[in-house]
């Protein structure tokens, strides 16, 4: 897909949510939605971002937002996930990593002088209409959540 603009109708989207119920993006309209893609559960930076939003969960939504957090992970993994860390917010299953394609946020990634596609960690701000906020890509977990909740007012 091109690249999303600020003020553009992002990609609709359904997907199987650590709920065990399926999730379409479009279902949250009349509410701010922080839509972030992270690359695996239980590794030291996701869960860092992932607690830090959790952290933070009662100020995002005083502030009308929900969080929905995505990626190539199985649901069952998500709903281990969510229970060891008490996670207040869904996780959406992005298996065949369509959904992560849509929002250009599947890449060539490099470790270790290995190279592999994945997620980079990137975070969308989508308004009540469904439009682009905000942006932010390769994301560095420090100081993120302040960054997103600034980003809401």
């Amino acid at each position: 897909m091109a690249e999303l603009t600020i003020g553009q109708e992002v990609p609709d989207f359904t997907l199987p949510a650590s709920s065990g119920e399926d999730v379409t993006l479009s279902g949250f309209r009349g509410r701010k939605v922080v839509l972030y893609f992270y690359p695996k559960d239980m590794t030291e930076a996701c869960t860092k971002e992932a607690c830090s939003f959790r952290d933070s969960h009662h100020i995002l939504e005083a502030k009308g937002a929900v969080v929905l957090g995505v990626s190539p992970d199985p649901v069952k993994s998500h709903g281990k996930f969510t229970e060891k860390y008490g996670l207040p917010f869904l996780l959406l299953s992005d298996e065949d990593h369509r959904v992560s394609e849509m929002y250009g946020v599947w890449q060539l990634k490099k470790m270790y002088g290995r190279e592999y596609m994945g997620i980079v960690r990137s975070t969308f701000l989508i308004d009540e209409e469904g439009k682009l906020l905000k942006e932010w890509r390769n994301v560095r977990v420090k100081g993120h959540t302040e960054d997103v909740l600034a980003a809401l007012g």
